[in-house]
């Protein structure tokens, strides 16, 4: 097995990384192992000069700075684990340094704005009960899409208002709203069971072939639901999960809570949210202060 499969098997065993992780550190392995065998250079025998080269490499193909530093940083993944593995004496990549992006805060919805965008399905046919659940339930627990499309029946508990995500090999559960319960149990109950194709089937959310809900599919109806509703910010899952964590750091949720919540494993990842949060402060404070 090469150094390249051997490391997907890493990625996805022992690390029980997701499945966009692993295409990401991926395609940015296999662009650099590309790179070196047109400089006929071993995987193996890559030295920092090599990957300092690859990096203006890519500056001179246009690449901007994020993409330049996410490249490192899994090449200095893969080149760590090839070490730990005895491939290699040293990670080539492991000092290599580029320059500093300049980390942006990401957008979130006001709570009108989240209003707004949850009043557009219409619950006058199959479509807008599912897509009103779905929803729902996207930003009452702010989870990623992935496992949106991932959950089974099994992982709702309505009568707790409980909803169990199992990802990354870690099993977490959120509490839902009401209104998140309410459109939930009016689409389990006249809605999905008309949709589906196979009885067996456990996805909890399916698209009307009655079939599990696509990434895509899911990506589309936000879209649209974003332009029937008129707001011009755009629009994605991310959004919906930022503004949920934003908005729970706004009404006095503690980090920590939120944390566990989002499933992240480290609470820096949580603490951009006190970053959006003081500069939404900051930026009502200098238009709302007689002196500022």
């Amino acid at each position: 097995m090469d150094e390249t499969a051997l490391y997907e098997a890493y990625l996805r065993g022992e690390k029980g990384a997701s499945q966009n992780t692993v295409s990401s550190y991926l395609r940015d392995v296999n662009q650099f192992t590309s790179w070196l065998r047109g400089e006929k250079i071993a995987v193996t025998k890559a030295k920092p000069a090599d990957v300092e080269r690859y990096t203006r490499h890519l500056v001179g193909a246009g690449k901007s700075p994020a993409t330049v530093t996410r490249s490192v940083a899994s090449l200095k993944s893969f080149y760590g684990f090839l070490q730990r593995e005895g491939r290699v004496s040293s990670n080539c990549a492991r000092f290599v340094t580029t320059d500093k992006v300049e980390r942006k805060l990401p957008q979130i919805l006001t709570g009108k704005e989240v209003e707004l965008f949850l009043e557009q399905p219409q619950c006058v046919d199959a479509k807008g009960y599912r897509d009103k659940a779905m929803l729902e339930l996207l930003y009452a627990t702010g989870i990623r899409v992935t496992e949106l499309i991932d959950l089974d029946v099994d992982d709702l508990n309505l009568s707790t208002g409980l909803l169990r995500c199992v990802s990354r090999g870690k099993e977490r559960f959120i509490p839902i709203y009401p209104a998140a319960v309410v459109a939930l149990s009016e689409y389990l109950k006249k809605i999905r069971p008309q949709l589906l194709e196979d009885p067996e089937n456990k996805a909890l959310f399916v698209n009307m072939s009655g079939e599990r809900m696509s990434r895509q599919g899911f990506w589309k109806l936000i879209k649209h639901y974003q332009e029937t509703a008129g707001i011009k910010k755009e629009i994605t899952p991310q959004t919906l999960r930022h503004s949920f964590a934003a908005h729970l750091l706004e009404n006095g949720a503690d980090l920590k809570s939120i944390q566990e919540m989002l499933g992240h494993a480290d609470i820096s990842s949580t603490q951009i949210y006190t970053h959006l949060v003081g500069q939404k402060l900051k930026d009502v404070y200098a238009k709302a202060h007689p002196r500022a």
